[in-house]
């Protein structure tokens, strides 16, 4: 009958011994970023290639469909139903990343090939996000090689490859296969932890609203000396306009893009929850942001506003004149408290009071909704409770990830819960380069993981 014990020693056996990062190493070396043109079919190879076959061995049935929206990756469906009574678990996870960037790698790092330093292991896609499905795969493998090919639950594996570009086309694709996709809960792994030593569940995400500010005055430059102090500087109003929004210390002007309150119920779960990124992530400032808020109510509980990018004339390239236009790009990150259709007016008319009416809000776009499960959920606390069995240390529950992920879709469309297990941290650069995992929590990660679904074939929540 094998035991969970048993489970968890094969699981630790095959980390220990090298076979996960074998396996991480061979997923790694697709060279499948879905943010630059040509690497289609590599989205397609890590599908066919990396993921398939693996979970055939596994007793999945397979399936990968053409996204619903053209332009965009496929999509991997696995089934494995042993019993139709049984609880069903969805498995989600991306086998797409963000750009390659290897030109930025510093020195003996690639972004496709997996490098090991210390106790890291540097690659594109390592934490974000083939090592963090690779290792919940893993541990299904362990369960059921010591159940004696059972698990004593069912589970519907769903990869996509459009994830680093807003999960488009996954929402309607699920939307269109829900009654394929039925299930009880989604148990699945993205993001980071609280803190790299912290075992951590979400329990959604918040959501991103991205527009632009534009000041536009002319079709082109004008001579910076003969009309230097005379004529509007387009910069210097923009960058006016942005301050009218936030003080020097990064609090939000625009209340209308702001929650109303912070929830009782996610202040209690955020109450003592660290936030740390270990030693390469950015400083933690304390002064930062909304006043009376701590660090992990920042960043899980509230909205924030980030510039993303701000151009005028060309920075590469000055010439002496005054330039014709100024933008930035801006985005929100926002909880389920707050309503992003409203963003776009209140930002309008804060802009107006302000005294700033030549700027422009334009492109304005939700990219991926915010999404939440109540933290006392069932599902959530019986993920917690296997999970400090299984590692004997306390894991932390926050309300939602700071990031975004596509939750909202499998609770607007299949309506179940969200129990999301992250197994990277914060300074895990996963978009920039020097990605990279680090060894001990992706082996905790693995043996959380194999102990619950050693659990869920046990004592599923009822």
């Amino acid at each position: 009958m094998g035991s969970r014990q048993g489970a968890l020693d094969r699981a630790a056996s095959f980390f220990d011994e090298g076979h996960f990062k074998g396996l991480l190493t061979d997923l790694v070396a697709y060279p499948s970023t879905s943010q630059e043109p040509g690497a289609e079919t590599a989205l397609t190879e890590y599908l066919e290639q990396g993921i398939a076959p693996w979970a055939q061995r596994l007793g999945f049935i397979t399936t990968i469909h053409p996204n619903p929206l053209p332009g965009f990756g496929p999509i991997l469906t696995g089934i494995r139903v042993e019993d139709p009574t049984l609880k069903t678990v969805v498995l989600y996870g991306h086998g797409d990343t963000v750009r390659g960037l290897e030109d930025q790698w510093r020195a003996g790092l690639k972004p496709w090939a997996l490098t090991e330093e210390g106790d890291r292991w540097y690659g594109r896609g390592t934490a974000d996000n083939k090592g963090q499905h690779a290792l919940n795969m893993a541990a299904l493998e362990a369960v059921i090689a010591e159940r004696g090919g059972k698990l004593g639950f069912n589970v519907k594996l769903v990869i996509e490859t459009a994830e680093e570009r807003g999960s488009k086309g996954l929402k309607e694709f699920v939307a269109e296969n829900a009654e394929l996709l039925a299930a009880d809960v989604l148990i699945a792994s993205d993001g980071p932890r609280v803190e790299p030593a912290m075992p951590t569940i979400a329990t959604g995400t918040r959501g991103t609203f991205h527009f632009d500010l534009m000041v536009k005055f002319r079709d082109g430059g004008v001579h910076s000396g003969h009309w230097g102090g005379l004529t509007r500087d387009p910069a210097v109003i923009l960058a006016h306009a942005i301050a009218s929004m936030m003080d020097r210390n990064g609090r939000v002007l625009v209340r209308g893009i702001l929650p109303p309150s912070l929830p009782n119920s996610v202040r209690t779960v955020l109450d003592g929850c660290p936030v740390g990124g270990g030693a390469d992530a950015a400083t933690i400032d304390a002064g930062w942001g909304e006043p009376g808020l701590s660090s992990a109510e920042k960043i899980y509980g509230w909205n924030s506003l980030i510039v993303l990018a701000m151009v005028s004339g060309r920075p590469e390239n000055p010439v002496n004149a005054v330039a014709p236009n100024a933008r930035a790009h801006c985005q929100i990150r926002y909880t389920v408290d707050s309503d992003p259709a409203g963003f776009t007016a209140a930002i309008r008319a804060h802009l107006d009071a302000a005294g700033f009416p030549e700027v422009a809000v334009e492109n304005s776009f939700v990219r991926m909704p915010a999404s939440r499960t109540d933290p006392d959920h069932p599902w959530v606390r019986w993920a917690q409770a296997s999970m400090q069995k299984t590692l004997g240390k306390p894991v932390q529950i926050i309300p939602n990830s700071s990031g975004g992920l596509p939750g909202d879709v499998f609770i607007d469309h299949l309506g179940v819960p969200l129990v999301w297990v992250p197994h990277s941290y914060n300074g895990c650069k996963q978009h920039g380069p020097d990605e990279h995992l680090l060894v001990a929590p992706a082996r905790e990660g693995l043996l959380a993981f194999a102990g619950m679904w050693w659990d869920l074939g046990e004592k599923p929540v009822s």
